[in-house]
């Protein structure tokens, strides 16, 4: 795969394009083929986000705690938002199929604990994946699987065109 295109119509069309071509991928093999090829996005590329898995059913990725922190040392709220929304929008993709688009519509995120080393995970996995309309819950965890947050993300579908 190669590069994304920079026109924001063509990027879309390419990564519906990898998405619907994904058939005979398991989860973990698109998102290795996601990461080399600039599909993540330039934020998620920025904040150190890999993917791990990428499905209709399911998305993890993974972000480093170190570079995306607050002055007190601990991971920054902002960033584990940005990881929530990168799994939960790429699942809704991913749902939507090559003719359409996922934009995100609402995001809420709860903090339970403060990481301060390491890398915290994502898992986004769907509340409600319907043609209009998709709502993912995603759990963020630690190196040591413990929970650090939850988030929530609805997602519109339309027409690509």
């Amino acid at each position: 795969m190669t590069q994304p295109p920079s026109d924001d119509a063509a990027r879309a069309k390419a990564l519906n394009a990898a998405l619907a071509g994904s058939a005979g991928l398991s989860p973990a093999d698109l998102a290795q083929v996601m990461n080399g090829s600039g599909f993540r996005g330039a934020l998620a590329e920025t904040m150190g986000i890999e993917l791990l898995e990428v499905s209709p059913a399911k998305v993890v990725a993974r972000m480093p705690v170190a570079g995306n922190t607050q002055p007190y040392g601990i991971l920054h709220g902002g960033a584990t938002v940005v990881l929530a929304e990168t799994v939960g929008s790429l699942a809704a993709a991913a749902h939507a199929g090559p003719e359409h688009i996922a934009v995100g519509v609402d995001v809420a995120a709860t903090h339970h604990r403060a990481p301060t080393k390491g890398h915290v995970t994502a898992t986004a996995t769907p509340l409600h994946a319907g043609r209009t309309i998709a709502s993912y819950l995603i759990d963020v965890m630690d190196d040591d699987g413990r929970r650090t947050a939850t988030a929530r993300l609805t997602c519109y579908i339309r027409p690509l065109t």
